[in-house]
């Protein structure tokens, strides 16, 4: 079996593809009116409740799941999102003692999303702070030899 993506059922399908194309800088594999795929597995779908042949109870904030991006610059994507009209942050950007920074917030659809450093990022940066090799795999939980080829 191979897992093939995740499909998320979006009630304004221009809006939604708009935010993930153009803000979240995906690109579009197939757009077919109804269903949107982008090229990192993630698929937009306007009439999910019509395809699956079931009435359901569309969930206000489902705060189940969370769509995961990582990124290079975290700061610069903060500042672009909080440029936004209409993005609610459950948080802006906080450090986990990995010290992994990350952010998440809604789209337009009220699913969480989480934007985060790479983890090559942090290594980079426990690097360049000055941290060995060894300190930046112990406080990151990476492999040394993971760690060394940003040396």
């Amino acid at each position: 079996m191979i897992y093939g993506g995740t499909l998320i059922s979006v009630s304004d399908m221009e809006r939604s593809k708009n935010f993930y194309e153009k803000v979240m800088e995906q690109t579009v594999e197939m757009d077919l009116g109804v269903h949107v795929s982008f090229q990192n597995g993630l698929s937009l779908q306007s009439n999910y409740e019509e395809l699956v042949g079931v009435k359901l109870e569309p969930q206000e904030k489902p705060d189940n799941f969370q769509l995961y991006f990582e990124v290079e610059d975290l700061d610069a994507w903060e500042d672009k999102l909080k440029a936004l009209e209409g993005i609610e942050f459950l948080h802006g950007i906080k450090e986990y003692p990995w010290g992994q920074r990350v952010m998440r917030f809604y789209d337009y659809d009220k699913y969480i999303v989480e934007t985060a450093e790479s983890m090559e990022s942090v290594a980079k940066r426990f690097l360049s702070q000055g941290l060995s090799a060894e300190e930046t795999a112990e406080r990151t939980m990476l492999p040394v030899g993971f760690v060394e080829q940003f040396l």
